[in-house]
């Protein structure tokens, strides 16, 4: 049997590691009070170091509770690989059902310093014994956010039943998504140089040179070109480009509508929202030309170009995608309105973000706050909050009044959808949305939501 006495500067001395190894495996265990010094000093920091390292809510305590099923069940797949634990097969039977623990209270040696005054607010919380501590004591101090970064990925011509506009295609570090901008700028095909108008509507990350070994083919096929592109018309543009215009004082400023993405109101007609009527309205406003002064009073006014920018953003159902908004309409179904069956989910009544729309913008050249500004076709006051809180310069806010509304007023809508179908930049085409649906989702925003509509005009 080997000696549990090991040899030291000071004498024989009984060896704690073989002693304990004897006790376990010999065929009775010959264990007397105080026969083993405690192993707390050397168990601790191994245990503190896998809490650590398992999360900032997690503690040793934990490993004691079987917390963590690669400890209890040593044949689980992946017991000495918590990382790679994806808990029990299918099929697998006779296995209890492990509860997953998120503790919140924070380690004593923690309270102990904020109770000796190294954290006077956390000393405070933690004089509580009810008191849950919050992670961010827990947890390593977050960088600051990273600054957005746009990067127009591509650009096209696309002819529109209201004119031709050019479609942008962004990328951004802040998500995965692929937002747009619908650019009208009917100047940027003219040859006139006399054409009053304002500067060129342009993206700079796409006019940019992107890489040293770039083509002029590449250049092109990413859109980054002067007029229209055709086979006899092949000129790509050089970074900062802008056309010689005449550029008048009087010159209105961009109309820029920032619309979310609504596949239910755009692709199939639905007439819960006015949603496909606002995105065709908002293209078909900033297509119309635009009467300014003559320079002499017996002059009649002169049209010049109409222009602007419609930023899509993919931001389903006030930002809580498409799955959520289906089941909220059946909450809305079951007499509840769009704020609350919202809420009911889960989700904020609004949930959008306009910080890369913003950046789309100003990679436009649009809304510097030491520029002309923009004029924001909205009926939302908390978007033009944002907006200028981003930054953003809002000369003006256009209202968005719905086409029913218009029709009414004109004495030419009676509330049935009599009319021949016109054409449009979606579903719903130059048609105006109607029903109780329309109504009452109408009434929400305004009652709930601060919308700027006067529901006397209107439903």
């Amino acid at each position: 049997m080997t000696s549990l006495l090991t040899r030291t500067a000071d004498g024989l001395h009984l060896d704690p590691d073989l002693a304990l190894l004897d006790a376990l495996t010999s065929p009775s265990l010959p264990l007397k009070k105080d026969k083993f010094r405690r192993r707390d000093a050397e168990l601790d920091p191994l245990l503190l170091a896998a809490a650590a390292a398992s999360g900032p809510n997690v503690t040793r305590n934990h490993y004691a509770h079987d917390f963590f099923p690669g400890v209890a069940l040593p044949r689980a797949e992946g017991a000495w690989d918590w990382s790679k634990w994806e808990g029990g097969r299918a099929g697998t039977t006779n296995q209890a059902k492990k509860l997953a623990y998120i503790s919140k209270q924070g380690p004593r040696s923690l309270r102990a310093q904020a109770n000796a005054g190294l954290d006077p607010e956390f000393a405070q919380l933690s004089s509580s014994p009810s008191t849950h501590f919050s992670t961010q004591f827990l947890t390593v101090p977050s960088a600051p956010p990273v600054p957005i970064k746009v990067t127009c990925m591509a650009r096209t011509r696309i002819p529109t039943p209201y004119g031709t506009a050019f479609l942008h295609l962004y990328h951004n570090n802040r998500d995965r998504k692929e937002h747009l901008a619908l650019v009208v700028d009917p100047s940027q095909f003219s040859d006139d140089l006399s054409t009053i108008s304002g500067p060129f509507i342009r993206s700079r990350t796409l006019d940019s040179v992107w890489d040293d070994s770039e083509t002029e083919m590449d250049r092109l096929t990413r859109g980054a070109y002067v007029g229209q592109l055709t086979p006899t018309s092949q000129i790509t543009s050089s970074p900062g480009y802008q056309k010689d215009l005449h550029v008048s004082d009087i010159s209105p400023t961009p109309l820029v509508r920032i619309h979310s993405e609504c596949f239910t109101g755009e692709t199939i007609g639905s007439m819960r929202c006015d949603c496909g009527e606002q995105l065709d309205e908002a293209i078909r406003l900033m297509s119309q030309p635009i009467l300014i002064p003559s320079a002499s009073p017996s002059e009649p006014p002169k049209p010049i170009p109409g222009r602007g920018v419609v930023i899509y953003m993919r931001q389903e159902g006030r930002g809580i995608g498409l799955l959520s908004k289906i089941r909220a309409y059946n909450l809305q179904d079951l007499g509840h309105d769009t704020v609350t069956a919202n809420l009911m989910l889960g989700h904020g009544a609004d949930e959008r973000g306009y910080e890369v729309a913003i950046a789309i913008l100003q990679d436009l050249g649009l809304g510097s706050s030491t520029g002309q500004g923009v004029r924001l076709l909205t009926n939302n006051p908390d978007k033009v909050r944002a907006m200028e809180k981003e930054g953003l310069k809002v000369s003006e806010r256009v209202p968005m009044i719905p086409r029913s509304w218009q029709k009414k007023h004109a004495g030419v809508y009676d509330g049935a959808n009599v009319e021949e179908r016109k054409a449009g930049a979606t579903m719903i085409g130059g048609d105006a949305v109607h029903g109780d649906d329309l109504d009452k989702y109408l009434r929400t925003k305004v009652l709930r939501m601060g919308h700027m509509l006067d529901l006397n005009n209107g439903v």
